[in-house]
């Protein structure tokens, strides 16, 4: 790196069940079957419940050949969210295209790529979520657990000539955030010992220079240098499988997913305070 028992089994939701309970009533569904091969990616589009309560669609997909998994989503103010999971190289990607104020000299839109370490216990299997369809496509899902938000300080920058070494879904993801892209330490650290290679970070400046750089939201001159804020939540993910019981089947079985939500708070260095005008408050 550059310097610088049973109890408590439930029984299978109605509402979202795994593909082989499935099959018999709906046929083969997209990207299964009819003609497509076995890996071929899959999407399922649900209507989910903000936290602010509006309703948006999201979008997952699943490919289970590359091991990976893709959720987006539009929030009411245009905002495109993306998180993608990529199960082969322990790595998450969170994406946000957020729409500029042309009134305040901002570009028409502002992309940020924030990447970090990806626990497989996080979200179910990408071979689980390609077999996921639901019975009633216009029902509005909201998440079954809220999960305890996180917040992380992001003070490593990842070189994205460099990107595909970490992860090959970041040069597509994250095409639109050249420069802006970040990671940290601790991530890193874990990564370097995975046998990346240490040219895909660069330094930011040094921990002990952020600790006395101001938030944004506390700097007027919009070309001074300042800490940001990005918060964003996934709505509506599988983050768990559910098993259930059969009379005619010994063993629990895979039935149905579990749905969580959950926040994330990312601080990470900006040259100039005109590159995070939405973090307004101290």
């Amino acid at each position: 790196m550059r310097p610088p028992g049973r109890r408590g089994v439930p029984r299978a939701s109605p509402a979202l069940l795994l593909l082989p309970l499935l099959v018999p009533l709906l046929g083969a569904p997209r990207g299964v079957g009819a003609g497509t091969g076995a890996g071929a990616p899959s999407e399922l589009r649900v209507r989910v419940r903000l936290p602010d309560g509006q309703v948006t669609e999201e979008s997952l997909q699943a490919d289970s050949d590359a091991d990976s998994i893709s959720l987006e989503l539009r929030k009411p103010d245009g905002t495109l969210v993306s998180f993608t999971a990529d199960f082969k190289k322990d790595v998450k990607i969170f994406r946000a295209l957020i729409l500029g104020e042309l009134e305040k000299g901002q570009s028409q839109f502002q992309a940020l790529c924030f990447v970090t370490r990806l626990h497989h216990n996080e979200i179910i299997p990408s071979e689980a979520m390609a077999k996921l369809r639901q019975k009633n496509p216009r029902a509005v899902r909201q998440a079954e657990e809220v999960r305890g938000p996180e917040q992380m300080h992001m003070d490593i920058a990842v070189n994205f000539s460099q990107g595909a070494l970490l992860s090959p879904h970041l040069r597509n993801v994250c095409a639109e955030a050249v420069d802006a892209i970040y990671t940290r330490q601790e991530d890193v650290r874990f990564w370097l010992e995975q046998g990346v290679d240490g040219s895909v970070f660069e330094a930011l400046p040094k921990a002990s220079e952020q600790v006395l750089l101001p938030r944004c939201g506390q700097v007027g001159d919009r070309g001074k240098p300042c800490i940001c804020r990005y918060g964003l939540s996934l709505a509506w993910y599988p983050c768990m499988l559910k098993y259930c019981h059969g009379r005619d089947r010994p063993a629990p079985y895979k039935c149905g997913i579990r749905s969580c939500q959950k926040n994330y708070s990312f601080d990470f260095y900006v040259p100039q305070k005109q590159l995070c005008l939405w973090d307004e408050d101290p």
